[in-house]
């Protein structure tokens, strides 16, 4: 394995999805427009209830909210997983780089660094944004339960982080049977479906987002992460894709 080889693809991979205006407006627009808008709702929920919303509401929305972005996490890799897998194997530009000296565990993983890097940075931002306009919300409204807490610093270092590269293994195995961009996307997308679940759950207080649940939910996607992994790693390789992905 070579990291500068790793480094080279996911450069490469990433220069071309950028390129792409609906990528570059996906991961521009989501974390600004997600920030800003459930920080209204917080505004709002104020105004209904006289302008302080009760400690115990407002906490479990604060962390319902910061989950918002796992949904995001788990679903924007996809955009360039798909053009990176997807595209290349249509446009059979995978083939010259495959005649090359570099192994496939290095193609596999400078792709999959390229679709995992930019979602979770962004997410980031959008979180970190969701914070700061959050935390003036609660100011205003006089209460003193504000973020980031331990739960919080779990769903961004772990839950987020995990999500993502849970997005981009499945991308991998998808990838192996889409014969173009779209489908791969739509198909690998359904994977945020269970996050969705788990936000509408916890918005409807079923489940908490408490930090012992945060992180055994972070243990589960990180052991199917690395299930996912190996079974990614024996789908993409030379003679599969020079024999099969045609």
């Amino acid at each position: 394995m070579s990291s500068a080889d790793i480094v080279t693809i996911a450069g490469k991979d990433l220069r071309t999805a950028l390129h792409r205006r609906a990528i570059r407006l996906s991961l521009t627009l989501f974390p600004i427009i997600t920030a800003i808008g459930l920080s209204l709702v917080l505004r709002g929920a104020g105004a209904k209830s006289g302008g302080a919303i009760p400690p115990d509401i407002l906490s479990r929305l604060l962390l319902s909210f910061l989950f918002f972005f796992v949904i995001g996490a788990s679903s924007l890799p996809t955009a360039i997983a798909a053009y990176s897998f997807v595209g290349e194997k249509i446009e059979r530009s995978l083939e010259p780089l495959l005649a090359t000296p570099v192994t496939d565990l290095d193609v596999l993983l400078g792709k999959s660094l390229a679709a995992f890097v930019p979602p979770v940075v962004v997410t980031w931002f959008g979180g970190a944004l969701f914070i700061v306009l959050a935390n003036r919300e609660v100011g205003r409204s006089g209460a003193t339960t504000g973020l980031p807490n331990p739960t919080a610093w779990i769903i961004l270092g772990l839950v987020i982080p995990l999500s993502a590269l849970l997005s981009v293994f499945v991308s991998v195995l998808v990838s192996v049977r889409a014969t173009d961009t779209r489908s791969a996307q739509q198909a690998a997308g359904l994977l945020a479906l269970p996050f969705a679940a788990i936000y509408v759950l916890s918005e409807i207080q079923i489940i908490s987002l408490d930090p012992p649940g945060m992180l055994t939910l972070a243990g589960i996607i990180a052991a199917v992460d690395m299930v996912l992994f190996v079974l990614a790693r024996a789908a993409f390789n030379r003679e599969e894709i020079l024999t099969r992905w045609r």
